[in-house]
């Protein structure tokens, strides 16, 4: 049995940004290839093991595979020095579904802050998906860029070549950036990969700061107890990846505080997991816990008032506001920023007037 995965290499975040921060499929992992091991076979480390079973891929993809959680022997994620036994069932997990599925094009508004030849910016609201999976295969930001390239013949949406660079949460809103040309994608990955692109992130979290800036820096990997979660491990753990975020915090509001990240890596949910590691959820992160009231008052009238919050902000209160890189092909670094949504903006505006009701 063999598998040709020469498109499926934007699937392994150690190679392609396209997992910083964003996870929409929720942790799910789609099953790509399966082969149960001869019941002659000798004892020989995996990654050996699958260089002739999986076409155009090398060892090092392989390895790479492992190390991001995607290669499994029966349940259990597994190590590319693992080796393999008689009867053991192998499969490669990837984080969206085989390509068997199209792209449908659907007429979705899209907001677009930059357009050229080459790439485009756009500016995603809370809610919408950005890459079809897990039962979201209509809807998504990709769906809709399908069908607003649908004149253009050099951009075809089930390309791996072209597309998003990267991505954010469904409840996330802000910038990201598409590539119109298999260069410019190659260009611009390239950017991510080795952090040269800037990226800043505005977020209301639970609690306030003793410091008015700090740096988190502790390992990122699925939660071993809830795949859809991400948890933090201490930075030289073997579990995980490393990841940095940098915080500062521009204003604080009784029992929340408004902040703005910079991601040094871009792990997926990097800044949800990091400020829930701190003890400063997002606001309104049900799956990091920031949708319960944890900082307040035992008063009927703020529990009154921080329900009405969270029902004013169904969602992570966090935005992707920064977004700089060079031009793929001018050289020229730019740099575009995404107002704060309406309802980060009402829930941030009401939470001031509460905090100097207390003065």
């Amino acid at each position: 049995m063999a598998l040709n995965w020469e498109n499926e290499e934007e699937d392994l975040d150690t190679l392609s940004p396209l997992d910083e921060e964003g996870d929409e499929e929720g942790g799910a992992l789609y099953e790509h290839f399966r082969i149960v091991v001869d019941k002659g076979q000798t004892p020989l480390r995996i990654d050996k093991f699958l260089v002739d079973k999986l076409e155009h891929s090398s060892r090092h993809r392989i390895q790479l595979a492992a190390e991001a959680g995607y290669l499994f022997v029966g349940e259990t994620p597994i190590k590319s020095n693992y080796k393999v036994r008689p009867g053991d069932v192998i499969t490669l997990r990837l984080a969206r579904p085989p390509h068997e599925r199209g792209i449908v094009a659907e007429d979705i508004p899209l907001e677009v802050v930059y357009e050229d030849n080459d790439l485009l910016v756009v500016n995603k609201p809370a809610g919408m998906v950005v890459h079809p999976g897990n039962g979201n295969y209509t809807g998504t930001l990709v769906n809709a860029l399908a069908y607003y390239f649908r004149d253009d013949p050099k951009y075809d949406a089930n390309d791996p070549n072209v597309g998003l660079v990267h991505r954010i949460d469904k409840d996330t809103s802000g910038l990201l950036v598409v590539a119109k040309r298999p260069e410019a994608k190659t260009a611009l990955g390239k950017q991510f990969f080795e952090k040269t692109s800037e990226r800043s992130y505005r977020a209301l979290v639970w609690g306030a700061f003793k410091e008015s800036e700090g740096r988190i820096e502790g390992n990122i990997g699925r939660d071993p107890r809830d795949r859809t979660r991400m948890s933090v491990f201490p930075p030289n753990s073997d579990e995980g990846k490393n990841a940095i975020t940098h915080y500062r915090v521009l204003e604080t509001f009784a029992f929340v505080s408004y902040i703005e990240c910079r991601l040094e890596t871009g792990r997926t949910h990097q800044i949800r997991a990091h400020m829930k590691s701190i003890n400063h959820p997002l606001f309104g992160d049900e799956k990091y816990g920031g949708s319960e009231i944890l900082r307040g008052r035992p008063s009927s009238s703020y529990l009154s008032f921080a329900r009405h919050m969270l029902e004013l902000c169904p969602r992570q209160a966090l935005h992707a506001r920064t977004l700089g890189f060079t031009h793929p092909l001018t050289g020229e670094f730019m740099r575009f920023e995404a107002p704060i949504p309406r309802d980060m903006e009402q829930l941030i505006s009401e939470w001031r007037d509460y905090a100097l009701s207390l003065l």
